[in-house]
């Protein structure tokens, strides 16, 4: 009966995190990791290498929901998963050596952050260097990648919260494609740091088919809705989400 619950738990944090994230373009971790963490009692670093390992799927349903709509930019979601592939089992490894209260705090900050730099998007239209296809994007999307995948791999998050901070802010991408191309490029960064936390014994395997379950449906009524929602309004709910859940890491870790 106890597992039963559990896994009943598992499949509506995996439907929650997965509509989230289709939603807004991330891969879920930053709404799974508090959930699980919370209602499954599992340990910080469980809880990050677990929502690694269901952020390939809420990537890979997302992903395919916004290509479906046109809206997935592939040449860049390829350079941005090329560099963060490589960085990332170095996250992953780091993570494992960080107390549990130093690794809760760093997610906080890390959430704060990004919120911050998205709600500022109207005021720094300046910042934007190039488009993704020229010279000066490609250098940005190789460095976002790269930071992106050591972050992925530390906070057990997919970093669509980076890429989609970058894709718009500097790169001029609407909303809708950064999301999309945020989903797409996270597929294999998430692979690889799944399997790198896997092998450190960081993933509750008894939680995956209810959770991935859940994801699979989730992302794909959050994909498809997003595309409902205008721009402006589908970014600063993302913004504020994260401010929330930021704060509340900071100030419990």
């Amino acid at each position: 009966m106890k597992r039963d619950a559990g896994a009943f738990v598992g499949f509506v944090i995996g439907l929650s995190a997965g509509a989230f994230g289709g939603l807004v373009g991330i891969g879920g971790g930053m709404i799974m990791i508090p959930l699980m963490a919370i209602f499954l009692k599992f340990t910080q670093i469980q809880a990050h290498g677990t929502s690694l390992v269901a952020v390939v799927f809420t990537g890979i349903a997302g992903a395919a929901t916004y290509a479906f709509f046109k809206s997935v930019n592939l040449c860049a979601a390829l350079v941005l998963a090329l560099s963060a592939g490589l960085t990332v089992p170095f996250g992953a490894r780091h993570a494992s050596s960080l107390p549990e209260r130093k690794l809760k705090k760093a997610f906080g900050i890390f959430l704060i952050v990004i919120s911050i730099f998205m709600l500022m998007k109207p005021f720094l239209t300046a910042l934007s260097v190039s488009s993704p296809s020229e010279a000066g994007g490609i250098v940005v999307l190789l460095l976002t990648g790269a930071l992106t995948g050591f972050l992925s791999g530390m906070m057990g998050i997919g970093g669509g919260g980076i890429m989609i901070a970058a894709l718009v802010l500097l790169l001029d991408t609407s909303q809708h494609t950064a999301q999309g191309t945020a989903l797409a490029a996270m597929v294999p960064t998430a692979i690889i740091g799944s399997w790198t936390h896997f092998r450190l014994g960081n993933v509750r395997q008894d939680a995956l088919i209810p959770l991935v379950a859940g994801i699979l449906i989730g992302s794909y009524l959050g994909g498809a809705a997003a595309h409902l929602v205008p721009e402006t309004e589908l970014r600063v709910l993302l913004c504020l989400v994260l401010l929330w859940m930021g704060i509340r890491y900071v100030r419990t870790s």
